[in-house]
């Protein structure tokens, strides 16, 4: 899953980015207000960490711009050495879905990230299947026939991609912005051989991934009709 994580602090940017990303994370880590604002109009994030005391700006600002781009579904968790009741209630009232005030703890701020990404509403159903496949939403995992299949994160990212557009193709640059962070490099060959990973994790579950050269990908059941 891609988190924006909006922190001016350098050091605290830097370990809480690490931790998340060796998590399984991809984050797009940013210290500023108009940073922060470019990043959600440029890229779609399943969650977002943020810092109320920003150098440029205060970061309700950006928590607003977020629930108004994304129309109240991106969860948002706000770290801060704010802790005045006040404020709290402000940042609740405003749309955050919760609330760690600095100093913390690197897994319990993990674990708050995946408790919101699990909140009611925010995914109609947490559960995708196609053919004997079963995926996870939530927890990242697979399944096939009953059996757990074994996914790396990009791997699973790009699954859920493909299952949330089964039968549609979706085209590179998306993929591409679901499995990479900004500061992640990306060879020109970097999509083509996760897909053909996953095509071999995908062995038996009556499931095709289709390329469309130049243009992008299609998950399909075995029983579709190619167009």
């Amino acid at each position: 899953m891609r988190i924006l994580l909006v922190e001016d602090h350098p050091a605290l940017k830097e370990m809480v980015s690490d931790h998340l990303a060796r998590r399984g994370f991809a984050v797009d880590a940013v210290s500023r207000t108009d940073e922060a604002c470019e990043a959600l109009d440029t890229a779609t994030y399943d969650a977002m960490v943020l810092d109320l005391g920003l150098p440029d700006g205060d970061g309700f600002s950006v928590l607003m711009k977020a629930r108004t781009l994304t129309k109240g579904q991106l969860p948002i968790l706000i770290v801060t050495a704010r802790d005045a009741v006040g404020d709290r209630v402000r940042g609740l009232d405003a749309g955050a879905d919760d609330y760690v005030v600095k100093p913390f703890d690197l897994v319990e701020l993990e674990s708050r990230i995946r408790a919101v990404l699990r909140r009611p509403g925010l995914r109609s159903n947490l559960l995708l299947s196609c053919g004997s496949l079963v995926f996870d939403t939530s927890r990242r995992s697979a399944t096939i026939a009953g059996n757990p299949v074994d996914l790396t994160r990009r791997e699973a990212d790009l699954l859920d991609a493909l299952l949330k557009a089964a039968g549609q193709v979706v085209i590179r640059d998306v993929l591409e912005e679901r499995l990479y962070s900004f500061n992640e490099p990306v060879t020109p060959n970097a999509l083509e051989a996760t897909v053909s990973r996953l095509r071999r994790r995908l062995a038996g579950a009556g499931l095709r991934i289709e390329t469309r050269r130049g243009i992008g990908y299609r998950l399909l059941s075995e029983t579709d009709v190619p167009e």
